[in-house]
């Protein structure tokens, strides 16, 4: 996780030649409303945040971004939410950890006037969170066909015969490999995509190395 106004170039460049680093970042944005973002006392506007993006692509292809969103801050317009849901299509995130806005005791933000209602604060949670759906589901379909290295975690969730692992980009690998053990770093080809997660199948030429 890094705050935005931390990410420098020292960062960046480690990320790009530092092999053990791997090509995921968390970077919370929390808004696309410059408004919003100054409310918020964040420190950086969009246009910075997105210059950071694009500095982040170019050093690190294929590198794959998170964040956090929140809606509803306490003064958020139409046209702010408008902005954040511009953003989203803009950076095109791979994960993205959104929730409505709420107070918390002792801080600015507790202290402001907050005039939106519950429910239309929901409704544009429900908006952004499809519009993240989609975009995830293309950011992961744009994967089948690749090789990814996944570090065997353990057995998967859905089905015990297989294994689930992470690649370095941080997605989710569900897969069938026998001889696997948890710590293994396995080259798995990506063959389908969810929503949250891939499934794939152990190389041929590693999984002959792993029997």
């Amino acid at each position: 996780t890094s705050h935005p106004l931390h990410l420098g170039p020292r960062i960046i460049a480690a990320m790009a030649e530092v092999p053990q680093v791997c090509e995921h970042l968390h970077l919370p944005v929390q808004s696309g409303s410059d408004a919003v973002l100054k409310a918020m006392r964040r420190g950086y506007d969009r246009d910075k945040y997105l210059r950071k993006v694009d500095e982040l692509r170019a050093a690190v292809p294929g590198i794959a971004l998170s964040t956090d969103v929140i809606v509803g801050f306490p003064g958020e317009g139409e046209e702010d939410f408008r902005q954040t849901l511009d953003l989203v299509r803009r950076v095109q995130f791979d994960q993205m950890f959104s929730f409505v806005f709420s107070s918390r005791p002792n801080t600015a933000a507790a202290l402001m006037i907050d005039r939106g209602s519950l429910e239309r604060k929901s409704e544009r949670l429900v908006e952004l969170q499809a519009l993240q759906r989609e975009i995830q589901v293309e950011r992961h379909r744009s994967l089948v066909g690749t090789t990814a290295e996944v570090l065997v975690e353990g057995p998967s969730r859905r089905d015990p015969r297989e294994w689930a692992g992470r690649a370095r980009t941080g997605h989710v690998v569900n897969f069938h490999a026998p001889a696997a053990q948890r710590g293994d770093i396995l080259d798995v080809t990506i063959t389908a995509a969810g929503p949250n997660s891939l499934r794939g199948e152990l190389r041929a030429d590693r999984g002959e190395q792993a029997s």
